[in-house]
């Protein structure tokens, strides 16, 4: 499943993309730019699991387009100007060429021949617009980029100037926004304006960006992408991406996605697949990751049990370590997740080397953390709570609230969640809480996580490893500021926790470098176990990358590191490392 995904609807499985595919290598040998001969099939990259139901529309401005949220599919077609190296940590270029950092300003220099796909030039001018519609539009998901920043502002055009906000600098989120946000040009977009009053609702389906390739159909069962061979970015790079064509079939669930991934109709995808070593282990395919062997992926995401804190009973903190007490996070690593990921722990800080100086084990593992204790929920609700068990074996608090009728949802298809989510709702009917699953659709899990229109959720928080964790994730998590109230779209905080030691203390950490973080964020990681928002659940990679070499090859991997083992920022490079058998 996706980092930032939608998942699941239509089609039958795997069939169709088998049907796409034997049409495919039926269609005649055509030549390539080295002047080899090859089948269609061996041109065209066959991808998977970061769509799960044709897009309600192609426009980057919405929160419910699936290819957005995604962002993977979306840097095919539209650019950012820095991709993030989640290898090395450092910023690629992309329609940006160069970062110049002062004390109060980033300077961004543009690639001189970026051209959009009309072949206009992509100018400053473009960046200024893209940045400015999201301070007018609030609603645009990278609106919070204005959160620190006072202006962006044309110097010449190609280049342009960010100017740090002057009460809340933030150099680490301005770097992940200059990686994240999609430039759009400027010359289209305003007449877009022009005409469409809810520019957010504009269905862009004949979407017109800088990248490699142009979207060329979209149905209930596939997306279908063509390369641009006129793309500037191969005077950059000395050539084009390999693939002619990327198609991306829509399964119903992962089971349908692997199926096919293990025949070899998909070549790489980014889904959950339990036991995939078994592949090359035991039946002997072609198939790999980025490690041959556990935990196989880079860690680099925390899925997280999202609590909505304006819930009677979990409005209460107190309630909110009981329940994080009732989750046995072991089988969720074990199971659910397949052993790629060890036993979540009571933090929002990642247990990897990355992260290590924020680590206080005395604080994460002791009495003021949390672990699977049912007994200890128990103690919380009963002795701190006065809470009571009735007949029907469910906990009411001494103040008269019951704990439930509660829902927990996550995206239907989403295989390993699921699993998580049913251990979840196993573990606390057990402890005494009234909780029942439901796995809708994902175009109707995200929006009313972002709206508030929910119990609890299994669903991302924004953060994930980029230039500004682990701060960010904190800012997802515990910063009211920016988040909009209940029925409103928010892109973080959907739990609307609200603490009013949680402001300075990520002001102070932003503005520092450093050891000087240090202090800050583990002050804030204290206050989220005082009364979690948030539960996390499990480690997950960035993208679980995954590629089966039947049809192409060349994929890099932690022995052959050419590009990070991701779909998005810089992951793009792997895309002109790969060729055909």
């Amino acid at each position: 499943m996706s980092d930032h995904p939608t998942r699941r609807q239509v089609i039958k499985g795997a069939a169709a993309v088998g049907a796409a595919v034997a049409g495919a290598s039926a269609l005649a040998a055509c030549g390539d730019d080295s002047g080899d001969t090859l089948t269609e099939r061996q041109q065209t990259l066959f991808i998977a699991g970061f769509q799960w139901g044709p897009p309600p529309n192609w426009n980057p401005l919405s929160p419910t387009a699936a290819w957005t949220t995604a962002g993977d599919q979306m840097q095919l077609v539209y650019e950012t100007l820095f991709g993030f190296d989640l290898l090395d940590s450092s910023l690629k270029p992309q329609l940006a060429t160069k970062l110049t950092e002062n004390p109060d300003s980033f300077v961004v220099a543009l690639q001189p021949d970026a051209k959009w796909h009309d072949g206009k030039p992509v100018t400053a001018d473009d960046v200024v617009y893209t940045f400015e519609l999201a301070k007018r539009i609030k609603t645009v998901h990278w609106s919070s980029a204005w959160e620190y920043l006072d202006s962006v502002t044309k110097t010449d055009d190609k280049t342009v100037t960010f100017k740090l906000s002057a009460t809340r600098p933030n150099p680490g989120m301005t770097k992940t926004n200059l990686c994240k946000t999609y430039v759009l040009p400027s010359h289209l977009w305003k007449d877009y304006e022009s005409k469409n009053p809810n520019i957010i609702e504009f269905l862009n389906d004949k979407p017109v960006g800088s990248g490699p390739y142009k979207l060329d159909s979209y149905n209930a069962q596939q997306l279908v992408f063509v390369r641009y061979d006129d793309y500037w970015g191969k005077g950059v790079r000395g050539k084009l991406p390999a693939p002619k064509k990327i198609v991306h079939p829509i399964f119903k669930d992962n089971a349908a996605g692997n199926l096919a991934f293990e025949r070899g109709e998909v070549d790489i995808m980014q889904q959950f697949t339990p036991e995939i070593w078994k592949m090359w282990q035991e039946k002997k395919l072609p198939v790999g990751t980025w490690f041959p062997e556990t935990p196989f992926h880079l860690p680099g995401s925390m899925p997280m049990l999202t609590l909505n804190t304006t819930k009677p009973g979990l409005n209460n903190p107190k309630v909110r370590r009981a329940l994080a007490h009732m989750i046995d996070y072991s089988r969720i690593a074990e199971t659910a997740m397949s052993r790629y990921s060890v036993p979540a722990n009571a933090s929002l800080i990642l247990p990897s080397d990355s992260e290590k100086k924020f680590w206080d084990e005395s604080e994460i593992k002791g009495s003021n953390g949390w672990k699977y204790d049912p007994a200890k929920a128990a103690e919380i609700l009963e002795k701190e709570l006065g809470a009571k068990k009735g007949s029907d074996g469910i906990y009411t608090l001494g103040d008269g609230t019951k704990l439930g009728p509660w829902t927990v949802q996550t995206p239907n298809g989403w295989t390993d969640w699921q699993a998580a989510v049913n251990i979840v709702v196993e573990n606390f009917k057990a402890a005494g809480v009234d909780v029942k699953v439901n796995f809708p659709e994902a175009n109707t899990v995200t929006p009313a996580v972002q709206n508030g229109n929910y119990d609890l959720a299994l669903f991302y928080i924004g953060a994930s490893t980029d230039s500004s964790t682990p701060w960010a994730r904190f800012r997802d998590v515990l910063d009211i500021r920016g988040t909009n109230a209940i029925g409103q779209s928010s892109f973080y905080n959907y739990g609307r926790f609200n603490d009013s030691r949680v402001a300075p203390l990520l002001d102070t950490a932003a503005k520092a470098t450093g050891d000087a973080q240090v202090a800050p964020l583990k002050e804030l990681d204290k206050i989220y176990r005082e009364g979690p928002p948030m539960i996390a659940l499990m480690y997950r990679p960035l993208d679980f990358y995954e590629f089966n070499q039947t049809v192409w090859t060349g994929f890099p991997t932690a022995k052959n590191p050419k590009a990070p083992p991701t779909f998005r920022g810089a992951g793009i490079a792997w895309l002109y490392e790969i060729s055909p058998k």
